[in-house]
């Protein structure tokens, strides 16, 4: 185990605190290098500590994504499983919706190379499998619907509505239309 300096631990907490700034300001396409140059760092110090800038985003959503874990425990042991699901679904929802970038963070990494890791996603992915596994044995989603694809119709919600006049409302909207896509046909 590496054990950082005291310099290097400062310097992590003052971009990462830049970061999440830059990212509530422009979104996933903040500037990296103005985010050093307000953080008082060369880019080459932002590279060190964020080598992508997924990695950057996968820090600067991190407390949200521990949340939507935590959530998803909470709900596991829900009695009605297509209720707890919906719920984690709508939390992801209305998180990905209201924090500029977090949309982004979610999506696949392509231009980060097929090395990198998706965190946040990964770790959506993890805590949210067992409540849609739930669901699915109980009949409420199909079969064949991955976490990974709920993440992606939740990302492109996000996405679709970034720039609407209510946001939220409108990604309300859009899941509920993709919840009757999801559900099994009766």
């Amino acid at each position: 185990m590496t054990v950082q300096r005291a310099d290097a631990r400062r310097n992590y907490a003052r971009i990462l605190a830049v970061a999440e700034d830059e990212v509530a300001a422009h979104g996933a396409d903040a500037s990296l290098e103005q985010i050093a140059r307000t953080a008082g760092v060369g880019s080459a110090t932002v590279r060190r500590h964020f080598p992508s800038r997924h990695a950057l985003l996968d820090a600067v959503f991190s407390e949200r994504i521990e949340a939507l874990r935590t959530h998803a425990t909470e709900l596991a042991d829900a009695p009605d499983a297509r209720a707890a699901l919906l719920d984690w679904l709508a939390a992801l929802t209305a998180y990905a919706t209201s924090a500029r970038g977090m949309a982004d963070a979610l999506t696949p990494a392509g231009t980060d190379g097929p090395e990198h890791v998706n965190a946040c996603s990964a770790k959506l992915t993890a805590a949210a499998g067992p409540l849609l596994h739930r669901a699915a044995q109980a009949g409420a989603v199909e079969q064949d619907v991955t976490i990974g694809d709920l993440i992606a119709l939740v990302t492109g919600i996000a996405l679709a509505t970034e720039h609407h006049p209510d946001p939220g409302a409108e990604a309300d909207r859009l899941l509920a239309l993709t919840v009757r896509g999801i559900s099994p046909r009766t």
